[in-house]
């Protein structure tokens, strides 16, 4: 699993020209998912999203988590994350899960993190979407080879 985890001050994705998703304050994480990812994985990824303390405290310090400052949080599936570009100028995407399997592990994900998280949005899986946002920092992170 790949996640990249961006923090903002907003953020929405949109098909066909319609927002479908928006969030204020929060995390907008693009998450990628293999074929050997597993719930228990998607809990190892989501637990250490949610406890991420990166948001600035009174005195500036990154000292904060999504919960600390009652953070929104944005998931769009992005199997383009696993890309191997390794070989010539056309990127591989051989890695990258199986679409039943990958959409299963991020409704998956999506139906953990609305247990932890007052306002959960998402993307739509498979879908041609357009993400705007304000990256505040900026400050992005990504997440991988945590299993």
């Amino acid at each position: 699993m790949k996640l990249v985890i961006q923090r903002v001050s907003n953020a929405s994705v949109s098909v066909d020209n319609q927002v479908i998703g928006k969030i204020q304050k929060g995390l907008l994480v693009l998450i990628g998912v293999s074929n050997e990812d597993t719930t228990e994985t998607a809990d190892i990824y989501l637990k250490k999203l949610i406890n991420l303390r990166i948001f600035e405290d009174e005195n500036g310090k990154t000292n904060l988590s999504l919960s600390d400052v009652a953070g929104e949080l944005l998931l769009v599936s992005q199997f383009t994350l696993y890309a191997d570009c390794k070989k010539g100028n056309r990127p591989s995407f051989i890695n990258a899960g199986a679409p039943d399997h990958a959409n299963q592990i991020y409704e998956y994900m999506i139906e953990q993190a609305k247990k932890l998280v007052p306002k959960v949005e998402t993307g739509k899986f498979g879908a041609d979407m357009k993400v705007s946002l304000t990256n505040e920092g900026p400050f992005t992170i990504v997440l991988d080879n945590l299993t």
